[in-house]
Parts: structure tokens; sequence; C-alpha cells
């Protein structure tokens, strides 16, 4: 019993390098879904930025939401990949039970 509360207390330092790579790859890979995502909405290259001038409110705030919306879910499936990894190695849930970010 002593041992799997001292794998608790350890976990956040072996989740942390486990987390950063699965947050470095769902970054990337929300980044790549964003562009082709406006892409195939808007055929344009570039989406808009908050200070384009020559942009409206709709496309500068289209473009934040869907952004945002993809980059919130590469951070869940990230987290839960990382959280998923720990565990089938570790035996246990890296987080407490109620636990998270928010």
């Amino acid at each position: 019993m002593a041992r799997k509360k001292s794998a608790k207390r350890k976990l956040p330092l072996i989740y942390q390098p486990v987390g950063f790579v699965f947050g470095w790859a769902g970054g990337a890979l929300a980044g790549y879904a964003f562009r082709t995502a406006w892409k195939a909405l808007r055929h344009e290259d570039d989406a808009p930025d908050a200070l384009d001038r020559d942009r409206g409110w709709g496309e500068v705030i289209l473009a934040a939401a869907v952004q945002g919306a993809l980059f919130a879910a590469a951070r869940s499936a990230a987290d839960r990949t990382g959280a998923l990894a720990i565990e089938r190695h570790t035996g246990v849930w890296p987080a407490k039970e109620k636990g998270g970010r928010d």
C-alpha cells in the first residue's frame, strides 16, 4: 500500500514529459487541422488575424472559433492519451479523482 502512495506522488513528475510530448504533437496537429479546415471553408491559404484591417468581424470571429475548437479538442485528446499511457504502464491514473486543469 505504501508503494502505491509513493507512486501517486511521483506521477506528476513522470507525467510532465509525457504530457509535454503529447501536448506538442497535439498542438502541431491542431495547427495543421486548422489550416486545412480554413482552406476548405474559405478557399484561402491564410486565416484572418484579429488585427487584419481588411477582414470583417465575422471572418475574424469565425477563424477564432474554429481555431479554438480544434485546439481544445487536440489538447483534450493529447491529455487523455498521455494519461492513458501512464495508467497502462504504471497502473495509476495521473490525476486526482475530480482533478484537472480547469
